[in-house]
């Protein structure tokens, strides 16, 4: 019995839990990782208003609408939601091999996270033609 009892205090003196250091590590990882979300997080919010605005686009006749009424369609849509990343005059418009009129836009976004590190994301998104 005395044995059994030496060998549980050996046994408890060995084990150790979180270490300080251990704990400042983890910590440091949850708040990188949330400052970096917290940061990119508009930029994908914009991102999908862009793409919602271009498949919005598909709703009307591309076909037989100028390059100018495309951007002018785009900017209205634009503007109610709240895109600021992109305008219609940076779209790129073009037809595809069946002569159906293709929307597209592509555009970075430099999101600053703390002194002199940054976050560059590229962003790509098309009309499909129908």
């Amino acid at each position: 019995m005395i044995k059994n009892r030496q060998q549980q205090i050996r046994n408890s003196q060995r084990q150790g839990g979180a270490t300080f250091i251990g704990m400042l590590l983890v910590t440091g990882s949850l708040v990188l990782l949330a400052l970096v979300t917290i940061k990119i997080f508009p930029a994908y919010q914009e991102y999908y208003s862009v793409q919602t605005a271009i498949h919005a686009l598909n709703k009307e006749p591309l076909s037989s609408m100028s390059k100018k009424e495309i951007i002018d369609a785009f900017n209205k849509r634009a503007d109610a939601g709240q895109v600021t990343v992109i305008k219609g005059s940076d779209l790129i418009i073009t037809k595809n091999s069946t002569s159906e009129t293709v929307v597209s836009a592509k555009y970075q976004v430099l999101t600053p996270l703390f002194a002199n590190v940054s976050i560059l994301i590229d962003f790509a998104t098309a009309s499909d033609g129908k």
